[in-house]
């Protein structure tokens, strides 16, 4: 199977001056909990999920006005249209990501998430997998130490 076949075409998107408050009022908009930040060239430039703002922003006491840019991933980490999906779900896993946004033509095509991979492939145990491999790279080491007595 390959991505174009779950992916959402349909992706959230802002330009590079949106604010932290300008990308959670899309994210309720649209209810989603990303937006892809990108250049004119629909090029993406930054990835801001829901988590990025509670973690960077709220918690650390940060300004809703400031730019959002300041507080998403980047580089994106970014699949193809025509790849096949267990290669976007081992990319997704090697870098730690739940959300892959899709080139075609070094501009935005789409996203594939994780529950895309699971709900639409219909592999639930490749999804489960891939989850189990995404939040071991994104949590340090200390939470997989082993138990003693």
């Amino acid at each position: 199977m390959r991505v174009h076949e779950v992916m959402t075409a349909s992706v959230v998107t802002a330009g590079l001056s949106c604010t932290v408050r300008e990308a959670a009022e899309l994210m309720r908009e649209h209810n989603v909990g990303s937006i892809v930040l990108t250049d004119e060239d629909r090029h993406p430039i930054s990835l801001v999920t829901d988590r990025d703002l509670t973690v960077s922003v709220l918690a650390a006491g940060e300004a809703a006005a400031g730019p959002a840019r300041d507080h998403g991933s980047s580089p994106v980490v970014c699949g193809e249209p025509g790849m096949d999906v267990a290669d976007a779900a081992a990319l997704m896993a090697e870098h730690g990501v739940r959300r892959l946004p899709v080139l075609e033509d070094e501009r935005l095509a789409g996203i594939v998430t994780l529950d895309d991979i699971a709900v639409r492939t219909g592999d639930l145990a490749l999804g489960q997998r891939l989850a189990t491999r995404i939040t071991a790279a994104a949590l340090p080491d200390f939470y997989f130490h082993e138990r003693g007595d």
